[in-house]
């Protein structure tokens, strides 16, 4: 049977293609390389198909029938759609042609969402509470979950939509300064640069490792779940003050971070994911505490 991973040289998309060719899948990998990269998919390069388009072409392209579909190619950070708002409409549509293809195929679909639209509401955030409008890229993330109930009410496309946390570990470098702040803060330390943090970084994140997160895609997607949305964190948060701390202590180092004012408008100070319903649902649970996904991540990038 063959498995479909949209974004599948990207950070969490090259990870998932090496857990499922460990698994002996057959994975076609669709990306357009925006923020992805062949060097994340070294290790099983050779061993799946390798389609270098976007999810907008993705009805055109003729692939082989799948049964299972990942996806996880769409831009995933807030940044990018207040640079571009157009990446909204693209967004939703690369999410309608997978979701066709879903049809078409009858297959299940496991789909990116996001932590970020909780914004305002209290922590631990629950699947049940989303933030008033504030962002691009967060509207477009509800408008893509609204739709996969649509495809389910409709044409029994079953799917779950993963809110992702703030998702960190190896294979980003091809994101840049979108990556997450623990790899930015270590890319930085490693050089011995001071990071940079918006504000007095008290502000907290569920970081979460991303092996944890695989594993939460590949119990979805063998789940017979119909149409849900779920947290994917650990339920846990922490500052960036602490994460420094916790770098430095893995580096060998003593650097201070610089602290600007925050300029960003909608800025989301607190997030730390409610896993009742990943709990319920999936038997999620955390695995990697942060200092040690920190320590595979430092021995990683060394």
């Amino acid at each position: 049977m063959k498995v479909l991973v949209t974004g599948g040289a990207g950070f969490i998309g090259s990870n998932l293609v090496e857990d499922l060719v460990r698994s002996g899948e057959d994975v076609i990998v669709l990306d357009d390389f925006s923020t992805g990269s062949l060097e994340n998919l070294k290790a099983v390069q050779k061993q799946v198909q390798i389609v270098r388009a976007p999810c907008q072409r993705l009805l055109e392209l003729k692939l082989p029938e799948v049964k299972k579909i990942f996806h996880l190619g769409i831009p995933s950070s807030s940044p990018m759609y207040r640079d571009n708002p157009v990446l909204v409409g693209e967004a939703i549509g690369g999410f309608v042609n997978v979701f066709e293809l879903a049809r078409r195929n009858q297959a299940r679909v496991v789909y990116a969402s996001t932590s970020s639209l909780y914004r305002s509401c209290p922590t631990p955030h629950r699947e049940d509470s989303i933030s008033e409008p504030f962002d691009f890229y967060t509207e477009a993330r509800i408008a893509m979950e609204r739709l996969a109930r649509v495809y389910y009410d409709l044409h029994g496309v079953s799917s779950v939509g993963m809110r992702f946390f703030s998702v960190y570990g190896p294979h980003e470098r091809a994101k840049g300064r979108y990556a997450n702040n623990i790899s930015q803060f270590l890319w930085a330390m490693r050089e011995d640069k001071p990071p940079e943090i918006y504000g007095d970084g008290e502000q907290t994140r569920d970081f979460v490792y991303v092996s944890d997160v695989v594993r939460a895609c590949l119990r979805a997607a063998d789940s017979d779940l119909g149409c849900e949305v779920i947290n994917v964190g650990t339920g846990r948060q922490t500052s960036f003050n602490r994460v420094i701390e916790l770098l430095n202590k893995e580096l060998g180092k003593s650097i201070k971070p610089v602290y600007v004012p925050n300029p960003v408008k909608n800025y989301v100070y607190h997030t730390c994911a409610d896993l009742t319903k990943a709990r319920k649902l999936l038997g999620y649970e955390p695995t990697v505490p942060l200092e040690e996904g920190i320590r595979r991540l430092a021995a990683l990038e060394e």
